[in-house]
This record gives C-alpha cells, structure tokens and sequence, in this order.
C-alpha cells in the first residue's frame, strides 16, 4: 500500500504537510541537537493499535481490564531503560522531558521547597526553574552559573556556597545549551553535604551515557536521571526518570515509589502506551553494540565542526565542546543575529536554532547566538570530514550572507543529503 494512502484519501490537506515535511528532512541537513531521525520500526509503534488503549496505573495495578499486552510492553521497556543506564527503577510514562523534570520536582519537593540548578543564560532549560514558566511559581528556584564563558568552567565554590545558604532540597545538574562535561561528583558531593537530592537532567546527553561517549551521574552517587527519550538517545519523542538512590537500593526504592505517584496520578493520567512501545524499542536499538560507535561518531563529528569554526576565527561559548552541541556568538563573530543566522542557513538547506548566550546584550527572540549540534547528521553516516564540510559551508553563508552563497551551499547541501540517505533500521 501507498504511504500514507489513508490520509491522502481522508485529509489532502494534512497528507501534504507531512510529505513535505519528509522532503524537506530527506534533501537538508538537520543540526539542531535535540533532534534526531527514528527508526522504521518505532514510527510503526507510534501509529501502531496501542495507541487506541487507555492504561492508567502501572503493570500489574491498572484501572482498567484488557492489560496483558499493555502491561507486557511497560515491562520490556522498563527493563531495558534499567539496563540500559544501571538503573535501579525507570518510570517511562512521562510524555516528554518537562513533564518528567516535573514530576521529579514533585516527588522529592514540596510547593515552596528551593531547587538548585543551571542559569537558563548559561545552558540550562526553561524548566530548571526559568520565571516565564508556571512551575517557577510553585518552587523556589535559584540558580548557578559559569565562573567563565570562554572556558565553560561551573564556579563549584560559589555553587557550594549558594548551597549551604539557600539548602536546597534538590541540586539540579543538566543543561539544554552547554557544550562541555559537568563534574558530577563535585555536585554530587554537594548535594550530599547540603542533605539535597542530587538530580541530573540528562535529557542532551542521554544517547552518549547509553553508548558510553559521555560518562554517567549514576557513576558519581547521584539519585535521580530524568531525559528525553528523543535527542541523541533516537528514540520517540517523549520523557522517563530513572533512579537509582546514589547506590543505595532502599533509598532507590523510596525514591522510585515516589516518582511514581507524582507521574501518575500526580501529573498525568492514561500513558500512551504506543509511545512506551516506540521507547521500548529504541531501547534495544540502544544495547546493540553499534550504538556505541554512533555515540562516539557524534563527539568526533562535533569536535570536527567546532574545529572548523574556531579556525575560522568565530567565538565558540566555551571554546569548543566535549558533546553534541556547539554555542556560537554569531553576532560578535560575523555582525548577524542569531535570528538572522538562522533563517539564512535554514535558506540553505541547514536547519538550527537561534540562541541566547551568556551575558547576551540581545532579547530571546533576536539573540546573539546560533545552537547547532550532530545526532542527525551522525545518524545519516556523515564523518568528520562531512562534518567539516557542512561547517565550512555554515561559514560561508554566514560570512557572506548574498543570494550566490545560499544557493551554492543549497545545492551542495542537498548532494550531501542525498548521499547520506536517512536509515530506516538501525539493527
């Protein structure tokens, strides 16, 4: 049957978003870091009959009848996501990564209760406690930062000291926008001595810890992870928490049974089990040993591309990175906003995002910085000297910003698309 026969039949209008959307990621390159292509098989499981369930509760105690498959497939996943980071627990019904950083603030937090983490300005999300979101206003969230942007060095002393002032009831460790490792267990270490949790959102970096290119907060005592399932992991989009107590299996279990009962029924109702299936297996496609050559290719093609920009002259944040992502100030390296970075190189076949730097003089909306990063490009067989092409590319659309460049590097972009074709399994 045709692709899609159904919809072309029953909504023209939707049939032909999607196709073009499928055109457009099949013929560019795709750079923003938090996205990545899946496989055949977990596009089937999204648009599989599971998703026509309604499952509330957890294996073994649901709400409703008709659970044996349902509950079958929860099992495989949690399974897998526990030997896939050495997890104690693994709660995968969060529907994406706010939900789960949520649901984590709930379980260990009580409303007014103070949550530690990374400066929104410095790399981190919008729900490490930003003031435009809504769960700002039921913690007390204060922030950490980089002691220098050049370098991407945390100021772990004043990060104690805010600490032991402010004891908070979590230390909150993860980012959205920083390129270089964080030392887990000097965090870890604090939030031991403040008696905090220590929670690590790993959403960014989840794929690299699985395939053992980034190393893993667990290693260094930490309590709780909490990530997408989506980004360099290559799963479906969607959220889960994992615990693991610092090592200590009853705390673990206390920590875990908590976790359970802020995602449901604190925070969400019936899961989607069609989307824990798809989690399930990218699970698997995870644990195979080719995941780990994938994990590693990402860093190598991320260094590669810093490389180039840094040769050229560019302000990388940081100076470079030791991960998927790369932070450039595009405003003081090339006299164009981030904003209009974005739309000349999207122009051109290569789509980023826009981003907000430290100390950034510009708004959110127009900042000075450009985020881009290689789990997609990784994901299609580029190398590091594709990489280095694409930055290349990048530069001279950016440096020259004419109709000529765009369309030169439009051109090349869509040789290198086709050559690097999106796989369909990764098994």
């Amino acid at each position: 049957m045709e692709k899609y026969a159904h919809i072309e039949k029953e909504d023209p209008e939707v049939f032909g978003a999607i196709v073009g959307e499928e055109k457009r990621q099949a013929e560019g390159l795709e750079l923003i870091p938090s996205e990545n292509y899946v496989s055949s098989a977990v596009r089937e499981a999204m648009a599989s009959g599971l998703t026509n369930k309604y499952s509330e509760g957890y294996p073994g105690k649901r709400y409703y009848g008709g659970q044996e498959f349902t509950d079958s497939v929860e099992n495989i996943a949690r399974d897998r996501a526990k030997e896939l980071f050495h997890a104690y627990a693994a709660n995968v019904q969060p529907l994406g990564g706010a939900n789960a950083n949520i649901a984590a603030y709930m379980a260990l937090c009580a409303p007014g209760d103070t949550i530690l983490g990374m400066d929104l300005s410095h790399g981190g999300h919008l729900t490490h406690g930003h003031p435009v979101t809504y769960i700002s206003k039921v913690f007390n969230f204060v922030r950490y930062s980089m002691k220098d942007v050049e370098t991407g060095e945390i100021d772990y002393d004043a990060l104690l000291e805010t600490a032991k002032k402010e004891r908070p009831k979590i230390i909150l460790a993860g980012f959205s926008a920083y390129p270089r490792t964080l030392d887990w267990k000097r965090l870890s270490d604090i939030a031991r001595e403040v008696d905090a949790y220590s929670v690590a959102d790993v959403a960014h970096i989840a794929g690299l810890i699985a395939g053992g290119a980034a190393t893993s907060p667990f290693d260094y005592g930490f309590d709780v992870m909490t990530t997408t399932t989506h980004k360099t992991l290559r799963g479906p989009r969607g959220g889960m928490i994992l615990t693991n107590g610092g090592g200590d299996a009853e705390r673990a279990a206390d920590i875990a049974k908590k976790v359970d009962k802020a995602v449901f029924p604190g925070l969400q109702g019936g899961p989607h089990m069609h989307q824990i299936a798809a989690k399930a297996i990218s699970f698997k496609e995870a644990l195979q040993p080719s995941f780990k050559t994938y994990a590693k290719n990402i860093v190598e093609n991320a260094a590669a591309m810093a490389e180039v920009f840094k040769a050229s002259g560019a302000r990388l944040l940081t100076g470079g990175t030791d991960n998927h992502l790369i932070l450039a100030d595009v405003w003081s390296s090339f006299g164009i906003s981030g904003a209009e970075a974005e739309t000349l190189l999207d122009n051109a076949g290569m789509t980023l995002n826009k981003n907000s730097i430290a100390n950034d003089t510009r708004g959110p909306m127009d900042p000075s910085g450009i985020r881009f990063g290689t789990p997609a490009m990784t994901t299609r067989g580029f190398g590091t000297e594709a990489s280095k092409e694409v930055a290349s590319l990048m530069l001279n659309v950016l440096k020259n910003r004419d109709e000529a460049s765009v369309a030169a590097a439009r051109a090349r972009v869509h040789e290198l698309a086709a050559a690097h074709p999106i796989p369909e399994s990764f098994v």
